[in-house]
């Protein structure tokens, strides 16, 4: 493959990489070299100390001062001692005798990428190929050779094209001499990482040390304090090295994405970018059906049979393409509910948005219309082996109350497309009320309908374009007050194609402001529209007026549901404390000052138990938890000892309360929209149809 030429921003990122890893060594060795003179100093002083007078108490005091220095000089260079092992517990190793056509893919790929063949290569189940190897700070000096990780998540949703794509794009970061700056940038802020961050042995070292007499103890704290100033002054080199490591990422990607379209042509790369978080979000969905699956002792023999299934049926919910039994996501797709105008280069990021990626990727022109479109997985001599075997690796660590048995194929299929139709609103809405609730109006001073309106009118593309422009709006808004009050470190940005920078806030924000109030009042005026028109059909009907039942209904609940679910975050915040080193009696005043709080939890969740809404949703095991904790006042902390398992209880009623709150908010905003779905079906709407 000939040499892919360097971009102009590729070599700008990389002498910014060169210059802060320069940054990082002089700061370094200045540090170690006082660290270096401060150790000869602190022994010298600790024998002198001795010397004058040998008792116990110079005695201690000079190993303490001499400890001191070695203390500061160990935290300077225990990073060497570091190194970073990938748990390989949950991949699967392959070799070329099991799987020889993907192992010639590869061999393919590395000869024409101009790499090296990967050490090993492994089997994972998620939706991802990655190129790792076990790091430590000597990996800068000696070569070491990278591993391939191919997840089955990833093979189960694209063609072998695509495959190779990514597979060409991982092995791409690799083959080019210019890539190892990024591996040394990498590297160096992995030193930098370790010693800010990963300090847990090394404090409890200190802590030992400080227990094993007072006056070490006095030595210890002068350490902290001396440790505490390295640290800030590395923090301000790790904000440096580790924005221009996340510049030169995110070129590197770039880069790769130009070496894989050099493989097979930059269309593969395109259409697998485009899929691959549907297909990872289908893999998430499958998997939280599997954990409410856990207590009727149920998991998947083949989550794979289930994860395309689930793919295809959420495309084809999504009115998405279905081709080469995959779907094909468009850009349209990808953005299909953003409609933010807001711009802002964010400098932390590792990865280009896959619209730069698209953008980049499509200038190469570099197309390849012989394409194998046919499924990654037949690369596989018996891939549902494979399937077989990282599926029961995934579930092997699940506990089950009882024994657990496989959920049949056909069975899935059923029970999820049961489930789904549980959880969302009719096609009818067109995804008005996805991500928006009926607005309140006063039903009793609402006249009748004097337009002429159609069903198709009520929720149209337009229609459902304004939900999600105000729902965008009032995102960009919130971002733009974080950058006004310099919370988010941003100085300029771009907003619909013009450049803005912080003075300019406020301006552009009171212009948003009046666009989104204007939007959500004609917003607010057609939810009283659709009313109307729902009305109407009712009325033609010669039925009860249940409509103005329900909505009375769902307003009561929308105005209680705050009050309700406020107790559940007011209870989160203020346990906080838990999870953080705290003093013994602030720690009995805090549980004092919940319990006021926790009456008003056990009241709500009395409610819920006798409300006959929430009944369908209570299982056994929630009603188990809520009858065990609203048994008693209960204790979590005694004799200076947290009760872990009274916690958990407590942790868990929350849990289940705040859930309970949530799923009956849509219960009954599905048997509003439901019931206006019943209104119309003895009707002809080539919406509902």
């Amino acid at each position: 493959m000939k040499e892919i030429k360097i971009s102009p921003q590729f070599k700008t990122q990389t002498t910014k990489a060169v210059l802060s890893i320069t940054l990082f060594v002089l700061t370094y060795l200045l540090m170690l070299a006082i660290a270096l003179g401060l150790t000869v100093l602190c022994v010298y002083g600790g024998i002198i100390l001795i010397a004058i007078r040998p008792m116990l108490i110079t005695i201690a005091l000079g190993i303490g001062l001499a400890s001191l220095g070695v203390f500061v000089l160990f935290f300077l260079l225990k990073f060497i001692l570091k190194s970073h092992k990938v748990d390989l517990s949950h991949l699967t190793e392959i070799k070329q005798a099991d799987e020889p056509n993907l192992f010639k893919m590869i061999d393919d790929i590395v000869k024409e990428v101009g790499t090296r063949f990967p050490k090993k290569v492994y089997l994972s189940y998620d939706v991802n190929a990655a190129v790792f190897y076990d790091s430590s700070f000597w990996s800068m000096f000696f070569p070491t050779k990278k591993n391939l990780q191919i997840g089955l998540g990833l093979v189960n949703t694209v063609t072998q094209s695509e495959l190779k794509a990514i597979l060409s794009h991982e092995f791409g970061h690799f083959s080019q001499k210019t890539m190892k700056v990024g591996s040394y940038v990498y590297n160096v802020n992995q030193v930098i990482f370790n010693l800010l961050f990963d300090n847990e042995s090394y404090d409890t070292l200190l802590q030992k040390w400080a227990n094993a007499s007072g006056y070490f103890s006095i030595f210890v704290v002068i350490a902290h304090k001396m440790i505490k100033g390295i640290k800030w002054v590395l923090k301000q080199v790790y904000g440096v090295v580790n924005k221009s490591y996340m510049a030169l990422s995110r070129e590197m990607e770039f880069h790769a994405d130009e070496i894989a379209a050099n493989v097979t042509g930059y269309e593969p790369l395109k259409t697998s970018l485009l899929r691959v978080s549907f297909a990872d979000h289908s893999l998430s969905t499958v998997l939280s059906f599997y954990d409410r699956k856990i207590a009727d002792n149920q998991k998947s023999d083949n989550i794979y049979k289930d994860h395309l299934f689930v793919t295809n049926f959420l495309a084809k919910d999504n009115n998405i393409e279905i081709k080469n039994d995959l779907p094909q996501i468009s850009e349209n797709d990808l953005n299909k509910f953003n409609k933010s105008k807001l711009v802002v280069k964010d400098q932390w990021a590792s990865h280009p948005s896959t619209e730069d990626r698209i953008v980049r990727l499509e200038k190469t022109g570099l197309s390849n219309t012989n394409l194998n479109n046919e499924p990654a997985n037949l690369l596989f001599t018996d891939i549902e082996k494979n399937q077989v075997e990282l599926t029961h690796k995934m579930f092997k660590d699940v506990i089950y109350t009882g024994e657990c048995s496989a959920l049949p194929f056909e069975m899935f299929q059923s029970n999820f497309v049961e489930d789904f139709l549980k959880s969302t609103f009719s096609k009818v809405y067109n995804g008005y009320y996805d991500n928006k609730n009926p607005v309140f109006f006063d039903i009793q001073n609402i006249g009748q309908s004097t337009k002429n309106i159609e069903l198709e009118d009520l929720f149209s593309e337009s229609r459902v374009d304004e939900v999600y422009i105000a729902i965008s709006l009032q995102s960009d808004i919130e971002s733009i007050k974080q950058i006004s009050d310099k919370q988010s470190g941003v100085k300029t940005f771009d907003y619909d194609g013009v450049k803005y920078s912080k003075k300019d806030c406020n301006g552009l924000l009171s212009k948003l402001e009046k666009s989104l109030e204007l939007l959500n009042e004609k917003i607010a005026a057609h939810d009283v529209e659709i009313f109307k028109f729902f009305r109407s059909q009712e009325q033609k009907a010669n039925l009860n007026a249940s409509l103005e039942n329900l909505y009375r209904q769902f307003f009561n609940y929308d105005k209680e549901f705050d009050v309700k679910y406020d107790v559940y975050i007011q209870l989160t915040n203020r346990l906080q404390f838990v999870n953080d080193t705290t003093p013994f009696e602030q720690i009995r005043a805090n549980f004092i000052n919940i319990e006021t709080l926790e009456e008003q939890l056990k009241k709500g969740i009395t409610e819920i138990l006798e409300s006959q809404d929430y009944q369908t949703e209570i299982t056994n095991e929630i009603k188990e938890n809520f009858e065990l904790y609203l048994s008693k006042k209960w204790k979590y902390f005694v004799n200076e000892k947290y009760y872990d398992n009274n916690l958990e209880m407590l942790f868990t009623a929350m849990n289940n309360y705040a859930f309970l709150l949530s799923r009956g908010y849509f219960l009954i905003k599905q048997k509003l929209l439901n019931y206006q779905v019943e209104l119309i079906k003895n009707h002809t709407y080539s919406v509902y149809e």
